[in-house]
C-alpha cells in the first residue's frame, strides 16, 4: 500500500509539549493544510485557518510556505509524485497488456480510496480558479493519462488512444467517487486491502473488456432515415 502523509503531532514528554523539529513542522503543516483543503476547498480556506488547526500562529506558517498559493502547490507536487509513482510502478510490474490494466487500476485505487483528501485535492469539486494551481492540477492529469495511453492497442492512431484514455481516467475517477460516497453514507469502512482489491478487479474486467474490442476505426455513415 502507499503511504499517507504522515500526521506529525507535537510530542509530549514527561507533561510538557516537545517543540517539533522544522521537518516535522512543516510534515505537520502540510498534512493540516491537505485536509482543510479537501473538505473546503482552495477559495474558503485561509492561512490564518490551517494555522489555527495545526496548533501554531500564522507567523510561524509564514515562516514555512510564504503564501497560500505557495503551500497549495507544495500539496499537489507531493500528492501527485506519490500518485504517479505508484502507478508508474505498477505499470512496471506488468507481464503484458492484462495485467498493465489491472496493476494500474489497484495502483490507483489503493492510494485514492485510502487517502480520500488526496483525491480531493486532485479531482475535488472545489478545485480553485486560479490559473497557476489549475495548470498544476492538469499536469498531473496529463502525467496519469500518459500513463494509461501506454496501455492501448498500439495499431490505434494517437487522437483515438487519448480519447480512450481520457473515458478509462474518467471511469477510475467515477468508480472512486461512486465508492468513496457509498461507504460514508453506509458507514462501513471498505478501505481494507481485500475490497480495494474486489474494486479493482471490478473496474479492470470492464476495462480489458472493452480495449479487446478496440480496434482501428471502421467508416461511419449517418443512418438512412427510418433505419434501425
Amino acid at each position: 500500500m502507499v503511504k499517507a502523509l504522515p500526521h506529525v503531532p507535537a510530542v509530549r514528554q514527561r507533561g510538557r509539549t516537545r517543540r517539533l523539529g522544522a521537518t516535522e513542522r512543516r510534515e505537520q503543516l502540510v498534512t493540516t493544510a491537505q485536509r482543510l483543503f479537501a473538505a473546503r476547498g482552495y477559495r474558503a480556506t485561509t492561512m490564518e485557518d490551517i494555522a489555527n488547526a495545526a496548533g501554531v500562529t500564522k507567523p510561524l506558517l509564514y515562516q514555512h510556505f510564504e503564501s497560500k498559493r505557495a503551500l497549495y502547490l507544495e500539496l499537489v507536487h507531493q500528492v501527485s509524485t506519490e500518485l504517479l509513482e505508484a502507478l508508474r510502478a505498477a505499470y512496471s510490474r506488468a507481464n503484458g497488456p492484462r495485467e498493465k490494466v489491472e496493476n494500474s487500476f489497484l495502483a490507483y485505487f489503493e492510494i485514492i480510496t485510502t487517502h480520500e483528501d488526496s483525491f480531493r485535492l486532485l479531482f475535488g469539486r472545489h478545485a480553485p480558479d486560479d490559473p497557476e494551481l489549475a495548470s498544476a492540477a492538469r499536469k498531473v492529469e496529463a502525467a496519469v493519462l500518459d500513463i494509461i495511453e501506454d496501455t492501448m492497442p498500439r495499431d490505434l492512431d494517437p487522437e483515438h488512444r487519448r480519447l480512450l484514455a481520457h473515458a478509462m481516467a474518467g471511469m477510475a475517477e467515477g468508480g472512486t467517487r461512486y465508492w468513496v460516497e457509498s461507504a460514508r453514507r453506509s458507514g462501513v469502512d471498505r478501505r481494507s486491502d481485500a475490497d480495494v482489491a474486489h474494486l479493482a478487479q471490478r473496474v479492470s474486467r470492464l476495462a480489458w473488456a472493452g480495449l479487446r474490442g478496440v480496434g482501428p476505426d471502421e467508416e461511419v455513415t449517418a443512418a438512412e432515415p427510418g433505419a434501425r
